[in-house]
């Protein structure tokens, strides 16, 4: 999620920007309209009149024109910031290091490096063989398969045991449906394979020629088949290995990490369900670890005789770790090695030929413990502060003592550590470089503070400004959320917040309920039936701001995207008098009409996290807070919201209905901007600097709100 007062001692003035622009939009000039075309929509007894449903019509000319002008609008009324967002977009670009690689890490006799060069949008993925001193060998030139495309991803990489083939997938049309190839490492040459509408992840065999992968719905994109494919035989058909038929349920199929095994994984919100062979046996049918059982979730790695299981039986809400022998994986042979704590939340385990290394989390901040196969040792490595992300690095390699990890905070750039748990040192391998000389982390300040609900739970707020920067009704703050799906959102560093910091905004984090910041609960209690606690922890957060001195309602805005989008809909339909501005990023914000929808991506894999309204409690209750069908005849504020033509997570034409809607009621001045992206989905832009020319809008719509655009 993308996310003074200038000061004398900060800071960067943006030179090319001459003009002076208006602290307000122009929205004298007329905003387009949609026509109303009434449609019925019926269930449980009520009818829903859905005025814009026509334009889910995605091919009808109408649509097209109508997403257009829409655009035009928004181009014409920004105009005067034209010069503004492009000096924006090459300063969120010059702070990036263009030439730049990746540390490199060892797997199967080979050292792989990612690597970045001057003026090009995508990665290079190189390898060296035994020694870093060795010649480079060439897997990937994205830049190179990018051309003719608007839109390039490459993902899924997996070499072969041999080291002799590699598989990947490829999407050039924004929408996740990946087409998987095979090369010839030795040959470099692309194989016949070529497998359409998968997920891009595979598994191989060890006989570095059979690979497990899976395919998608092609209506829905559930993730729903495995196929085992034989490279030596493109042309046969794929024998399906499995397929999850359970609607709500979709499935993954990766290696076990000692490289052993081969699990395929159904799993839905609330439940999962495994299965295994050994990975030198492919053509065996795959065995149960444990059968699906409604609120049993597990996930399982292999070391020696045993499988290790991450899972929340008989009631571990936020999770334990146990153990089984894998010829009797079922859980009532699972004997458990880390116990289940009420305030603790396990999310993680790494394991090593002689250590094992457990991710968890306690108030909200996670920590790394180290153990010792043989019991001798138990530790935990150490970290400061509260406003900081976490996490296991890749580490990929089994038999060493070496464990990476992710270190970064609101005002510290992404750190990535190599910890020796036989010595207890660590070294930084690599800190990302802000291209800025004007960068200190020292001239920044982060803190926690915590929020009363109206509930009475304490909400945490991370945040961070300049430090010449002093709290007042003044002083403009964006405040970010999510809270969907136990998605934790932790404090992180980002270069392009830099250019609202130095332009004296605060930002700052709402870790509300919907999330896992604080635990298994903390989700549970903001799903479902308690959905609206994730809403009203914000507002309430919102308020807290700004009964505290933060900010104050001219002064604040607020950001979501995707479920948070979600989110920002319905903060605007009850509380829009807190907020300057709102920025929803291709917002999920028509949920009755989208849950009720089975032939859309993720509506039934998504019932336990939002209800079936198929059930009339659930659809009483959606319907009470689905921001679509709730908007009112109120002000509402300055409004931007972006959509993706070819989304395939939050259909285009849920913000482009609920955007003509809201101009019908809205009985305000304030802009309001529907920015439709005709090319890509739902993550945007693929190329990493046209993703910074979306970022430059978002901002420039801030600042120039703010009377800071310059």
């Amino acid at each position: 999620m993308r996310k003074a007062i200038l000061i004398t001692s900060m800071i960067f003035v943006l030179s090319a920007c001459k003009k002076k622009i208006a602290m307000n939009f122009d929205t004298s000039i007329k905003a387009p309209t949609a026509e109303k075309k009434p449609y019925q929509l019926k269930k449980h007894g009520d009818i829903r009149v859905d005025d814009y449903y026509w334009i889910k019509e995605r091919e009808n000319p109408e649509v097209i024109d109508y997403l257009e002008r829409e655009n035009y609008y928004y181009q014409k009324i920004t105009a005067s910031s034209e010069e503004f967002k492009e000096s924006l977009f090459e300063e969120l670009k010059g702070r990036i290091k263009e030439t730049d690689e990746s540390v490199p890490y060892f797997l199967n006799g080979y050292w792989y490096i990612t690597r970045y060069e001057e003026g090009k949008q995508y990665p290079i993925y190189l390898r060296k063989k035994d020694s870093l001193a060795a010649a480079e060998e060439l897997l990937f030139d994205c830049n190179k398969m990018a051309e003719g495309h608007e839109y390039f991803r490459l993902t899924g990489i997996n070499v072969s045991p041999d080291n002799s083939k590699v598989v990947y997938g490829i999407d050039t049309q924004s929408r996740r449906k990946y087409t998987l190839f095979v090369k010839d490492l030795i040959t470099e040459q692309v194989l016949e394979t070529e497998i359409e509408n998968t997920t891009g992840g595979t598994a191989w065999a060890a006989d570095s020629t059979h690979f497990f992968y899976v395919q998608k719905n092609p209506e829905t994109l559930r993730s729903e088949k495995i196929f085992r494919h034989n490279i030596s035989a493109p042309k046969e058909p794929d024998p399906l290995i499995f397929h999850e038929e359970d609607e709500t349920f979709s499935v993954y199929v990766q290696e076990s990490k000692s490289m052993e095994y081969v699990f395929i994984s159904s799993y839905s919100t609330l439940t999962t369900e495994t299965r295994f062979i050994k990975a030198s046996d492919p053509t065996a049918p795959f065995e149960l670890v444990q059968e699906r059982t409604r609120g049993l979730e597990y996930s399982v790695d292999h070391f020696e005789n045993h499988f290790y299981i991450l899972n929340n039986k008989d009631g571990a809400i936020n999770y334990k770790i146990s153990k089984a022998p894998i010829s009797t994986p079922q859980s009532e042979h699972w004997v458990d090695i880390v116990s289940h704590r009420e305030a603790v939340l396990l999310e993680d385990f790494e394991i090593f030929q002689d250590y094992w290394v457990v991710t968890e989390r306690e108030q909200g901040l996670s920590r790394l413990q180290v153990q010792r196969w043989d019991g001798t040792e138990a530790y935990t490595i150490p970290v400061e502060g509260e406003t900081y992300s976490l996490s296991g690095g890749y580490n990929p390699s089994f038999n060493t003592t070496k464990f990476r990890y992710g270190f970064a905070s609101l005002k510290t750039p992404s750190t990535l550590f190599e910890f020796d748990m036989a010595t207890q040192t660590q070294q930084i391998l690599k800190q990302r470089e802000v291209v800025d000389t004007s960068f200190d982390p020292d001239n920044y300040i982060e803190k926690r503070v915590w929020a009363l609900s109206r509930d009475g739970v304490q909400i945490p707020i991370s945040l961070v400004h300049h430090k010449d920067v002093s709290h007042s009704s003044s002083t403009p703050l964006l405040l970010y959320a999510y809270g969907s799906y136990g998605s934790t959102v932790d404090p992180t560093f980002s270069s392009n917040r830099l250019s609202l910091l130095n332009r004296g905004f605060v930002f700052a984090i709402a870790h509300i309920r919907g999330g896992e910041y604080m635990g298994r609960q903390w989700y549970e209690n903001g799903k479902l039936m308690k959905k609206k606690n994730t809403f009203t922890d914000f507002i309430d957060a919102s308020q807290y701001l700004i009964n505290e001195g933060y900010t104050s309602p001219e002064h604040l805005h607020a950001m979501g995207g995707s479920a948070g989008g979600l989110l920002m809909g319905v903060v605007l339909n009850e509380a829009p008098q807190l907020y300057r501005s709102v920025i929803a990023a291709v917002p999920f914000v028509d949920v009755i009409t989208t849950m009720l929808d089975e032939s859309i991506p993720l509506t039934t894999s998504e019932y336990d996290e939002w209800g079936n309204p198929n059930d009339k409690a659930y659809y009483d209750y959606m319907l009470s807070y689905s921001p679509y069908d709730n908007v009112k005849k109120q002000n509402y504020p300055n409004l931007m919201v972006t959509a993706g033509y070819h989304d395939s997570q939050v259909q285009y034409w849920e913000p482009a209905k609920w955007v003509a809607k809201l101009r019908e009621y809205k009985t305000d001045t304030n802009a309001l901007f529907l920015v439709t992206n005709m090319s890509f989905g739902h993550s945007g832009a693929s190329g990493r600097f046209d993703a910074l020319k979306e970022v430059a809008k978002e901002y420039a719509f801030m600042l120039q709100l703010e009377g800071r655009a310059d």
